[in-house]
């Protein structure tokens, strides 16, 4: 592609990793980016779940154009095999990259972007479209502001525009006027939310990872803080893909976390609910409930987190040309790649701009924005994203259309879920050499034991007994569900 209006900068809407990723990928190119972040700091999402760690490695999480970057102004990485938590990427790579020369004269924080259209073109307009430059209109502690931009990549990602708890996507009745007491997402429950939820009743709705960690963050926290209980809650029945494939999960830690989910169910540490269609929410004296769609009641609540998954905000891209698959709300042609309802494996294949492009030249978004829906998202994804789109920007088409992605088999399909993941371990030390920093035989030892599993976790026998958590019961009568 030939920049029509290279007197204007590349703006990047976002400065979390594949937005900073997206800088340094153009930079490298000669190109000239403009980073605009809503936030007063960057990596504001990511900042929000800094206390949950990830599934894949350092070696994956680190953007190689921005790793060249930071190298050449002396940054010692860390070890890349090592899980790191939300906070150890801000603090360990996304500052440091950000405080560079090269990238901090090109940040702006504080600049959030409300709308991106074109110079004197309405959405309707055709005639001259092309030529006319992206006008990006921003919001500053001054008021509103306009700038002119060669091209746009929104890497905004959705984090900050969660589903609601409604099982048909609205909010449910309710869902506004109680929102003080719903957190979306993943509460720090055994840190800076603590006294929120110690001593008290919680109902987790989703049955997706973020569900998971939520939940397992409070059944520690009811092991120390008697009287904490919890619900979960979820929409199906069928909880193989909750669980997770255990062994058969070459994220280890992926693996681990829905074993200890499952050990914590089975165990008795959290009271499930599951064919549970949320339409409501309503107080009973102090206390909240929830409705389902069949009439059921969950009762007894104090706290509610709704780990219900996130969607992107389109409102910003409303007067620009854009073609999206009609479920997702990702581009058109990265629908069928990533739609849930037909892959069960959760499998990423390689794709770059011709996947990301949008009838609207030179607008493109990246990271998990450009999933929509779809909750498959793994940060690798993104930095091909970016460097194929920055290629095509230079004019190098070439690069741009060889897209190639390094990342371990993620997928385990539904279809090999089966009840006990862990069961029938072979001895010896499977699954590769523990992190350097962790109290483990082996890296799937060492994901179990970030889930408060106890024992190896990859030796003895076949048959042996999985780590477990050491659940706390619920008491009976609390949150328990009952027929209206």
């Amino acid at each position: 592609m030939v920049m029509k209006h290279p007197a204007h900068p590349i703006v990047v809407i976002g400065a979390g990793p594949v937005g900073l990723a997206a800088a340094a990928h153009l930079l490298a190119r000669g190109l000239e980016p403009l980073v605009l972040e809503a936030a007063s700091d960057v990596a504001a999402n990511m900042r929000d779940w800094g206390h949950v760690r990830l599934f894949s490695p350092w070696r994956y999480n680190i953007d190689r154009a921005a790793r060249a970057l930071l190298e050449r102004h002396g940054w010692a990485g860390p070890d890349l095999e090592l899980l790191p938590t939300g906070r150890d990427l801000v603090e360990q790579y996304l500052r440091p990259l950000a405080a560079l020369p090269d990238i901090a004269g090109r940040l702006r924080l504080g600049h959030r972007v409300v709308a991106v259209s074109r110079r004197d073109v309405d959405k309707v307009k055709t005639g001259g479209r092309d030529a006319s430059p992206f006008v990006v209109r921003y919001e500053t502690a001054d008021g509103e502001v306009e700038l002119l931009a060669s091209a746009v990549l929104d890497a905004s990602g959705t984090w900050a525009t969660p589903n609601p708890l409604g099982a048909n996507g609205l909010p449910a009745i309710g869902e506004k006027a109680f929102a003080s007491r719903i957190h979306y997402g993943i509460p720090d429950a055994t840190g800076a939310l603590r006294n929120r939820y110690a001593g008290r009743c919680t109902v987790v709705v989703g049955a997706g990872h973020s569900a998971a960690n939520a939940l397992l963050d409070l059944a520690r926290l009811a092991g120390q803080e008697p009287g904490t209980q919890l619900v979960w809650a979820v929409r199906g029945t069928d909880l193989r893909r909750a669980f997770g494939g255990g062994d058969a999960d070459a994220l280890v830690a992926r693996g681990a976390l829905g074993t200890a989910l499952r050990n914590l169910q089975a165990g008795g540490g959290l009271e499930l609910v599951t064919g549970f269609r949320v339409v409501k929410v309503a107080a009973a004296g102090e206390q909240l409930f929830l409705e389902s769609s069949d009439g059921r009641r969950i009762e007894g609540i104090d706290e509610i987190v709704a780990a219900t998954g996130q969607r992107p905000d389109l409102v910003p891209l409303r007067e620009l040309r854009l073609k999206l698959d009609p479920w997702l709300e990702c581009t058109e042609a990265l629908g069928p790649l990533i739609d849930p309802n037909l892959h069960s494996c959760g499998t990423v294949r390689p794709h770059g701009v011709r996947e990301l492009s949008h009838p609207e030249p030179g607008f493109y978004t990246v990271g998990v924005k450009s999933y929509g829906r779809a909750p498959t998202f793994l940060m690798a994804t993104g930095y091909e994203q970016v460097r194929s789109i920055a290629a095509f920007l230079a004019g190098d088409t070439e690069a741009a259309y060889d897209v190639q992605l390094d990342l371990p088999e993620t997928g385990v399909c539904s279809s090999n879920l089966g009840p006990d993941p862990l069961a029938g371990a072979d001895g010896g030390c499977c699954g590769g050499p523990a992190p350097a920093d962790a109290d483990a035989c082996c890296a799937k030892d060492a994901g179990i034991k970030a889930y408060d599993g106890a024992g190896c976790g990859c030796g003895g026998t076949a048959g042996q007994e999985p780590a477990t958590l050491n659940p706390a019961p619920v008491p009976s009568g609390c949150c328990s569900q009952r027929a209206a």
